[in-house]
């Protein structure tokens, strides 16, 4: 069984979404293992870019803030070789094509091997361009994480049928970030999933509350929340450690309630 496979047997997970280098490498360190302490069970890691077209405006200033102290792709391998000195928590990246195609993608993959990255998440990549990548990603073990966005029964499907590691149902149209209400049909396109796939399917953008985290896990296999997480990380700076384990804590508790449900 995959890491990321573990990440859900016999619960429903919860997922954390952090950006490397925000507000720096060796916080990026102890904000992966405080969350891992507090509940995480899959941790994502944005690796930062100039344009993150998917994003909304938190984790916009996240990326830049990244990039002005001065990550790039080899400082994030090295915020995972760190991790990984202390924890085997399953870990993925979400990248955007241009870091990865400049890094090489023989040459990327076989670092997030080597290091442990499990899988990797690019949220502009088309499902029908992914063969681009998708050679160099099975050849070194890394699950390609696939999107699954509210649109046609047949697309959903089409999708989700060669889903390996995960499926990333969006629930709801536009970029990442906080949201109120989520009103998208979303226990309709987990069915679709789960027709053609046994993947797990987690549900991610605009998640915040445990609220609305103990109702999308009482739908779908896990919850992801990304932007709630990052601003926390704005607010407090290098202080934040405590702030994420209990907001982290508060989030798995409500993600296993589902399970009791």
């Amino acid at each position: 069984m995959t890491k990321i496979a573990n990440a859900f047997k016999n619960k429903k997970a919860f997922i954390g979404f952090l950006t490397a280098g925000d507000p720096s490498a060796d916080k990026t360190v102890e904000y992966i293992l405080a969350m891992e302490k507090a509940g995480c069970d899959l941790i994502e890691i944005g690796i930062p870019f100039s344009d993150p077209t998917a994003e909304g405006p938190v984790i916009q200033e996240a990326n830049i803030r990244a990039l002005s102290a001065g990550i790039k792709t080899d400082g994030v391998f090295d915020i995972v070789r760190r991790v990984r000195e202390k924890t085997a928590v399953p870990l993925v990246f979400l990248t955007y094509m241009n870091p990865v195609f400049h890094y090489g993608y023989e040459e990327f993959f076989a670092k997030c091997e080597e290091l442990g990255v499990d899988g990797i998440i690019s949220p502009e990549l088309p499902y029908e361009e992914r063969g681009e990548m998708l050679p160099f990603a099975a050849k070194h073990n890394v699950d390609m994480i696939t999107m699954v966005a509210p649109t046609s029964e047949e697309r959903i499907k089409m999708i989700a049928r060669e889903a390996t590691g995960f499926v990333y149902i969006v629930s709801s149209m536009g970029v990442t970030g906080v949201r109120s209400d989520i009103t998208t049909d979303l226990g309709s396109i987990v069915e679709h999933v789960r027709a053609v796939t046994d993947t797990p399917a987690a549900i991610g953008f605009g998640i915040s509350t445990p609220g609305q985290a103990a109702e999308m896990a009482g739908i779908a296999d896990g919850v992801i929340v990304g932007s709630a997480i990052v601003k926390i990380i704005e607010k407090y700076g290098s202080e934040a450690a405590p702030e994420l384990e209990k907001y982290v804590r508060s989030m798995k508790a409500a993600v296993a309630s589902a399970e009791e449900a």
